[in-house]
């Protein structure tokens, strides 16, 4: 009889620490569900950054209309990189509707990320630009033959000169790209100016390349 009782005692109990163990489980597994669905989320922005929604054009602005170009006294107008012969408008971009970075809508210009900092003004400037098109190199093509000493040149809305030199470059996986690092400075204690494109391959069934090349600059003169 006392045995029976302390049987029909137990087994509520046993149920309510099974029950709770479950319970307990289920939730561990949703937060590693959800953790690794944000760490997906976060590496497809990442991934996406650069990606452009459309194919850009290929025509070269015209004379005219490079020379007529106009944007706020401080903003970036035009860039500058003699060592691979460019010379190139820079046009505003801001997010896509995916969170991505906006890139040019031609592929001989420049983007500057309106998030970033304004040439001459402390932190980096964030410019992009497309390796290549379909039938076309782009104005960052040779953007990976840069290296340490070299000279960048900004040139803003008020005509002011901002000279750059060229403090590391180095090439990265899609993946692999810490928007928070090429939104700063490699020298803190200096305004920097980062320019980034594709590199690699392109991603098999999409317009998008595996690889990204980043090049830190710093700023060196000022010429108003």
């Amino acid at each position: 009889m006392a045995l029976s009782l302390y049987r029909a005692l137990i087994r509520p109990t046993k149920l309510l620490s099974n029950v709770v163990f479950i319970l307990a489980g289920l939730v561990l597994l949703f937060g590693i569900v959800m953790s690794l669905r944000a760490r997906q989320a976060n590496n497809q922005a990442i991934h996406q950054a650069l990606a452009s929604p459309a194919a850009p054009q290929t025509i070269k602005p015209t004379p005219s209309a490079f020379n007529s170009y106009q944007v706020p006294a401080l903003d970036p107008r035009y860039i500058s990189i003699p060592k691979i012969n460019v010379k190139a408008i820079v046009t505003a971009a801001g997010l896509t509707s995916n969170g991505a970075i906006g890139t040019p809508n031609n592929v001989f210009n420049t983007a500057w990320y309106n998030r970033s900092s304004k040439p001459g003004q402390p932190g980096a400037v964030l410019i992009d630009g497309h390796v290549s098109s379909w039938t076309t190199n782009g104005v960052f093509y040779n953007l990976r033959m840069l290296s340490v000493g070299d000279s960048i040149q900004i040139e803003r809305g008020d005509g002011t000169i901002i000279t750059y030199t060229v403090a590391k470059v180095q090439t990265y996986t899609a993946e692999a790209i810490n928007m928070a690092k090429i939104l700063a400075p490699i020298d803190p204690a200096k305004p920097g100016l980062n320019l980034i494109t594709c590199a690699g391959d392109v991603i098999k069934g999409t317009n998008e390349f595996d690889k990204r090349i980043v090049v830190y600059s710093t700023q060196t003169s000022v010429s108003p």
